[in-house]
């Protein structure tokens, strides 16, 4: 279960790069939010998810 719980903390660190460079682009691009719009939501709710489920393990398992 470590290397679950290893895994997931690396996509999410993987997972806040890729937002924290794509979010301030599509933003900035002009007429990009809503080709992009589905994309950001989608990511911001998978980082979520894997926050909840990082806490989640962290409190069952160490």
């Amino acid at each position: 279960m470590t290397i679950v719980f290893q895994a997931l903390v690396l996509l999410l660190v993987l997972l806040t790069f890729v937002l924290v460079v794509a979010v301030p682009v599509v933003l900035a691009t002009p007429g990009e939010w809503q080709r992009y719009q589905r994309l950001v939501y989608l990511g911001a709710g998978v980082w979520v998810l894997l926050i909840f489920a990082i806490g989640l393990m962290d409190v069952f398992l160490v």
